[in-house]
């Protein structure tokens, strides 16, 4: 039973999600997309739950009324139907609360939040690379974890507790009338005083919870930027300083806690107040009533009890308010991350990249970080790459040479011009068929924290160990992968590298990320500093599996250190986004240009500075 009501929500759905709309309403609107009727039957249920329960009251009353009149023995013979009215409330009311509880818990509880953590997980790996230049990683996880959760509770607290609620006080409004038209002076009195307070107490709660939540997420992003940096931190001795980091941000949460806590409590003594009087004023009431013989000792007993009973209502509403709020002002927050437009993304009628030849040809770009008011980092850049061509990127740092890779990746959207591949506009590609044709090595390798076995695959999943293993002997990276262990006693292939591959040195993260590329085997091949983090002779044996995976590619390579991309087809020599110079090595050498200029200044194999 349990698991039928389980699975009535898929929670992975294959569909690509699309940004959510801005509006807080119209953004809960899209969430629901899929669970709206579960929402509802849970909703309606409850509604007739709060009904059931008021009704309840009433039944108790009458039968307290009647068994003031009869005699023991007389007890099954008159009146039998309030008895059987109160016996049907109370065998079909375990059913719709099984049933309710099957759906609430069962069915949304669980699969709710998960689908919408997958959808927006999705979401934001389809992010453009500046969005994660502007934001902490941790920031934009908790903000995918805790939205999913605020989201759920929301429509929880609303379609379920509050709902309940009205549909309860209704009710009793109508039970209590029906005894006399003076027992509605206390309930009404009361909400008009309880209402007040909700509109005192809840929008300076909303207002405090959505500092909380941005105060939680900034906290959040502070601690976990220290630990994926936890290198550097005792590299400069800096724990005592990213401790006071974090804390300057604990004190501003703090801070949003301490104000929330005061309205609270402000809250908790009003409503408590309110319930008292309640109480106080529905009895005096109702003995009034009772003296003159207008009402009977069963409505006394019922009004009463119901006055009780929305004492303990009062006090679990006022919390689920304030819980309610807090969510709002989380789903709020949320909303800034995960709504925001895609900078880079795919055209409706993109279509899949076929590299057959593998010509890269630059028409006119122009392209800024900061977009047409800042310095353009390239400048009206034409450049034909003939298929097969390997050319070398040189120029000192900031000549745009990192910027021309990435916007062939596509990383950035041009501001002008156009990048083709084999006659094919990148732009009306899709992003994942063009990254799929390029294969790339990078200064900063970056590898997942799982097994070896999962980061050489992640250059072709489909592979089997056979090339996974000559991918790696070609990288010259087999012989210290047999060697590798991890905490678990995984060995080998199967060892753990740790979060961005820390628990390996850069020369063998370097050889793990070429064995990768040279899994994927790609028509286009990207080299950034490739072989930076190796040492001399393993740099040796590697710059001969690189120039075995060139061949039948067209390269594209970028060092600092000339000697390594000397023996390309052409140099392109940069200068502030436009190409200064191209040719040969040795023919730049002979226009005793630029580049001549950078490699009389290499020391030790370097690009020194200019002065």
């Amino acid at each position: 039973m349990f698991a039928w009501f389980e699975k009535l929500i898929h929670p992975y759905p294959d569909h690509h999600p699309v940004p959510p709309p801005r509006g807080f309403m119209q953004f809960i609107w899209f969430c629901t997309y899929g669970v709206r009727r579960y929402i509802a039957s849970m909703t309606l249920m409850t509604a007739i739950i709060g009904v059931f329960e008021a009704l309840l009251f009433a039944m108790m009353g009458r039968i307290v009324d009647w068994l003031g009149s009869v005699q023991p023995a007389q007890l099954w013979t008159h009146q039998r139907e309030h008895l059987m009215w109160l016996g049907l409330i109370l065998l079909v009311s375990p059913l719709l609360v099984a049933l309710q509880t099957l759906v609430k818990h069962q069915t949304l509880a669980g699969n709710f939040p998960m689908l919408l953590r997958w959808n927006f997980h999705r979401l934001m790996l389809s992010q453009s690379m500046s969005f994660y230049q502007n934001e902490f990683a941790g920031r934009v996880a908790t903000k995918v974890m805790q939205t999913a959760l605020a989201v759920r509770d929301f429509c929880m607290i609303t379609g379920d507790i509050l709902v309940f609620v009205v549909i309860y006080f209704v009710t009793l409004i109508a039970v209590v009338g029906s005894f006399d038209l003076w027992m509605l002076l206390p309930f009404i009195g009361w909400l008009l005083a309880y209402s007040v307070a909700l509109r005192y107490f809840v929008p300076r709660l909303s207002k405090v919870a959505r500092s909380q939540a941005d105060a939680r997420s900034l906290m959040t992003g502070r601690i976990t930027d220290a630990y994926t940096n936890i290198a550097t931190v005792k590299l400069f001795s800096h724990a005592g300083r990213e401790a006071g980091y974090a804390r300057s941000a604990m004190r501003e949460f703090l801070l949003t806690v301490n104000n929330q806590m005061r309205l609270v409590s402000g809250f908790e003594i009003v409503n408590h107040s309110l319930n008292m009087l309640l109480i106080i004023s529905t009895a005096g009431v109702a003995l009034y009533l009772w003296t003159q013989g207008q009402l009977g000792i069963g409505a006394v007993a019922a009004a009463t009890a119901m006055a009780l009973r929305l004492n303990g209502i009062a006090h679990w509403v006022m919390w689920e308010m304030a819980a309610l709020f807090e969510h709002v002002g989380t789903v709020q927050d949320g909303i800034n991350t995960l709504s925001r437009a895609h900078d880079v993304k795919d055209r409706d009628d993109a279509v899949p990249l076929q590299v057959k030849q593998g010509e890269l040809v630059f028409e006119e770009v122009d392209f800024s970080y900061g977009g047409a008011a800042v310095r353009p980092v390239i400048d009206k850049l034409r450049l034909t790459i003939r298929p097969g061509e390997k050319i070398g990127l040189v120029g000192r740092s900031g000549a745009g040479k990192s910027t021309i890779v990435n916007l062939l990746l596509r990383f950035y959207d041009i501001e002008h011009g156009r990048i083709l591949i084999d006659g094919q506009d990148i732009a009306h590609v899709t992003q994942d068929s063009l990254r799929a044709q390029i294969g790339m090595v990078t200064q900063d390798t970056s590898l997942l924290h799982r097994s070896v076995r999962d980061n050489i695959l992640y250059g072709r999943p489909d592979a089997v160990d056979a090339d996974m293993i000559s991918a790696a002997e070609r990288a010259e990276a087999h012989d210290f992968i047999q060697t590798l262990a991890d905490a678990k006693d995984r060995r080998g292939y199967d060892a753990h590298v740790g979060e961005r591959g820390v628990k390996l040195s850069g020369g063998q993260r370097q050889r793990i990320a070429i064995a990768r590329v040279m899994l994927k085997d790609a028509p286009i091949l990207l080299l950034d500093e490739a072989t930076s983090a190796l040492d001399s002779e393993v740099e040796a044996a590697i710059q001969t599996s690189l120039y075995k995976l060139m061949q039948g590619k067209t390269v594209v390579a970028i060092a600092h250190r000339l000697s390594t991309i000397a023996a390309m087809d052409r140099l392109i020599v940069l200068d502030q986004g436009r190409i200064a110079e191209q040719g040969s090595h040795s023919e730049l050498l002979a226009l005793n240009g630029l580049y001549a200029r950078l490699w009389a200044h290499q020391s030790g194999g370097f690009l020194g500075e200019e002065d």
